[in-house]
């Protein structure tokens, strides 16, 4: 069992930047993928960027490409996200999701979400 704890999320002006992290216990996190997954209002839940165990694969979504960054730090136990020159269009909420398996269609835990707002 993992249990997964987001932060960071706040309000933020276009343009700016925010550091999401994502807390890992449980199980040591360093056997799992890990990814962020973002859910705006009265929007679908869409994939953001995905990290392997060891933090040398990732892949993002289009939409952020270039803008936002995942690593983690086993060490720590946490995944992050940093997201620079945010727009109105990522507002929503992001939440952390890990599982044993690489890219899993479906991941087998989650964290309860944070709420970033990105102000025009």
């Amino acid at each position: 069992q993992v249990q997964l704890v987001e932060s960071g999320g706040e309000v933020v002006q276009a343009g700016g930047s925010l550091r999401l992290s994502c807390v890992a216990s449980g199980r040591t996190s360093s056997d799992y993928a890990m990814a962020w997954f973002r859910q705006g209002p009265g929007k679908a839940q869409d994939f953001v960027a995905t990290i392997n165990p060891s933090g040398s694969i990732w892949y993002y979504a289009d939409s952020v490409k270039g803008r936002f960054t995942i690593s983690r730090d086993n060490a720590k136990n946490t995944m992050y996200l940093q997201m620079n020159n945010l727009k109105p269009e990522d507002t929503a909420v992001y939440y952390c999701a890990a599982d044993r398996a690489w890219l899993p269609r479906i991941y087998t835990y989650w964290g309860q979400g944070t709420q970033v707002t990105v102000a025009s």
